[in-house]
């Protein structure tokens, strides 16, 4: 078994999903177990000031080890700790199947749980290597613990292997990304990189260096809840207000008719009754103008129906959460072009996809750390049916050990 993947099944091991509700950080004492652990791995392999802050964000620090690279800007890569809420991380019990045959898997045969290969096409392109699976009662956490694994892997090597030439290197594990607080208490000065990368994407061979202007909306509908038999004229009804909120918005642009650059309306959560309701979205779009233009749509929303139903009967509020990061990468596109160019070295055919989504990156690169994305291997996160074929793992370790060497050789120059 390969160094990163026995990193990657005992880091599965420790449960660590954040919690939206909690107001702490971490949002969950459980991060801070496998925060403590990585903090040893990283002392024990030799790792340069390694420490964990107030916050359980672990960082460290590798040397460069040629006298003409002392001074050179250091090079990060950051991934996180914490699992998404979506589904239990308790009790991961990972399975490896060798030498996938491209037919369907049992996942749980008690449960009657399979992976088919019909719903999941993408299997096809692992056929013949070692998939690490979830038994179907849990997600498995490759997002982003195969990250944090191929980062501790490439640390381990260069550390081990003095031959290999680098410059400075700077390592962060953060936590709450999952509920969008990971960059939250980042410590962009400490951390003492120019520029970094997170390794959170998805199957191999991603490179993003886009992702959607994001914000949050909420609705709060006051109703008049009036016995049924003496409704007429007088009743509102909090829950149908809500559905005609929802009827303003277009129904073709939500996240299950929209692939690509295209952004959506989510309605997340739903909750109340006759007199009370409350809206929970996300608003998400890769191009800025569009972005402002659905916030003021929404807003629009709520405007129409208070004329409708009269004033204070809806209250809409939308709070930005990250942007574009794309803004803040295009000056600095060799990181993207020393990526495409380690995945080549390693056999990976490097594809620039935006990202439906964002990462720790998208803050962090408005708070002057331009940090890109990388692929980890994984698919289907978030779910029971998440998978990460362990060749890809090893791959994106060698990928990762290339970018640094590759920013040696420039920086050498």
């Amino acid at each position: 078994m390969s160094d990163v993947t026995e990193r990657f099944l005992r880091y599965v091991s420790f449960d660590t999903q954040s919690e939206e509700s909690s107001m702490s950080t971490p949002s969950t004492d459980r991060q801070l177990d496998l925060a403590r652990a990585l903090l040893r791995e990283l002392r024990d392999m030799g790792a340069s000031n390694a420490r964990m802050d107030e916050y359980g964000y672990v960082y460290a620090a590798i040397p460069a080890n040629r006298p003409e690279l002392e001074k050179a800007p250091a090079l990060g890569f950051i991934a996180h700790m914490d699992t998404a809420p979506a589904m239990s991380g308790r009790h991961v019990k990972p399975r490896i199947v060798e030498a996938y045959d491209g037919g369907d898997i049992v996942l749980n045969r008690e449960l009657g749980i399979t992976m088919r290969r019909a719903d999941f096409p993408c299997l096809g392109e692992c056929v013949g290597q070692d998939l690490i699976v979830t038994d179907g009662t849990t997600l498995l956490g490759a997002d982003d613990k195969a990250g944090i694994a191929e980062i501790m892997a490439m640390a381990a090597r260069l550390l081990s292997n003095p031959g290999i030439p680098r410059g400075p290197v700077c390592i962060a594990f953060t936590p709450d990304e999952e509920i969008g607080r990971g960059a939250d208490h980042f410590d962009v000065t400490g951390f003492g990189a120019a520029a970094a990368y997170t390794v959170d994407g998805g199957p191999i061979g991603e490179l993003e260096y886009e992702n959607f202007n994001a914000a949050s909306g909420a609705v709060s509908i006051k109703g008049v809840s009036i016995h049924p038999g003496d409704a007429k004229g007088r009743m509102k009804n909090a829950i149908l207000l809500g559905m005609e909120f929802q009827s303003l918005l277009p129904a073709a642009e939500a996240p299950m008719y929209t692939e690509g650059y295209e952004g959506f309306f989510h309605l997340d959560h739903f909750t109340g009754d006759v007199e009370n309701a409350r809206m929970e979205y996300i608003i998400r779009d890769h191009d800025r103008e569009r972005f402002e233009g659905r916030k003021r749509l929404f807003q629009a929303a709520a405007s129409y129906l208070n004329t409708k139903y009269g004033g204070g009967t809806l209250e809409a509020s939308v709070k930005d959460s990250y942007y574009n990061m794309k803004e803040q990468i295009k000056p600095h596109m060799y990181l993207i072009e020393m990526a495409s160019e380690a995945m080549k070295d390693a056999g990976i055919e490097p594809r620039v996809v935006p990202i439906r989504g964002g990462t720790d990156g998208a803050r962090l690169s408005y708070m002057g750390l331009p940090c890109p994305n990388l692929s980890t291997g994984g698919y289907h996160y978030h779910g029971k049916f998440e998978y990460i074929p362990a060749q890809s793992m090893e791959k994106m370790t060698d990928v990762l050990v290339g970018i640094v060497k590759r920013a040696a050789a420039v920086q050498a120059v």
